[in-house]
């Protein structure tokens, strides 16, 4: 791999990619080529094939690029060929939602704990998972080595509940409280906030 930053642009694309490739398995599929990828992604074919260099020569001119061999590349290059385990703070609709989609993600990455500061929440299973007390957050992380975070609790509550992931050595965090949480240089953290963007998409309205 080459020693030179990637943005996060092209890291964001290459889940796209990886879709994408599941899906030309599932069809049987074992060749594809950067103008297909672009054609079914409404990407320019020229990006595809920049993007995946910075990783590597992947394809073989003419040919294109096997399907099979591309999903392990960059599978490895996610890091999505070593387990991943998850915690979720914030057993609330949104929370529940997403322990519940649990069983769709890749056993790789997954939801390996729950918790919530509502004793009235506390001891619930959701999909398998018991509802743990904050109190046993620090602990149960490090048992599990926990590496990402996801946030789930009200604005108010979230910079709390970063801070207690980032204290019990948690890595990254996907915050879905509609806040902008701090962090130090170390921890990586994504924000997805569904009031901006709704609001971003009613600019696009006629």
């Amino acid at each position: 791999m080459k020693t030179i930053k990637i943005s996060e642009a092209v890291v964001r694309r290459l889940p796209i990619y990886l879709r994408f490739l599941n899906e030309l398995t599932m069809k049987n599929i074992n060749t594809v080529s950067s103008q297909d990828l672009g054609l079914k992604l409404d990407l320019n074919p020229a990006q595809i094939r920049k993007d995946l260099a910075y990783f590597g020569e992947f394809g073989k001119k003419g040919i294109g690029y096997d399907v099979a061999y591309l999903i392990e590349k960059i599978r490895q290059i996610l890091k999505l060929d070593k387990q991943i385990p998850v915690a979720l703070v914030g057993a609330g609709n949104l929370g529940r939602a997403l322990c519940n989609y649990n069983a769709y993600l890749n056993d790789q990455m997954k939801i390996v704990a729950v918790f919530d500061a509502s004793p009235g929440k506390v001891g619930e299973t959701i999909n398998n998972l018991i509802v743990q007390p904050m109190e046993e957050l620090r602990e149960t992380i490090k048992k599990l080595n926990v590496r990402i975070g996801i946030i789930t609790v009200p604005a108010l509550e979230a910079q709390n509940v970063a801070n207690q992931f980032i204290e019990s050595g948690t890595e990254a965090i996907l915050n879905f409280a509609p806040i902008n949480i701090k962090v130090p240089g170390e921890v990586r953290v994504h924000h997805a906030d569904f009031t901006t963007e709704l609001q971003s998409l009613a600019y696009y309205l006629d």
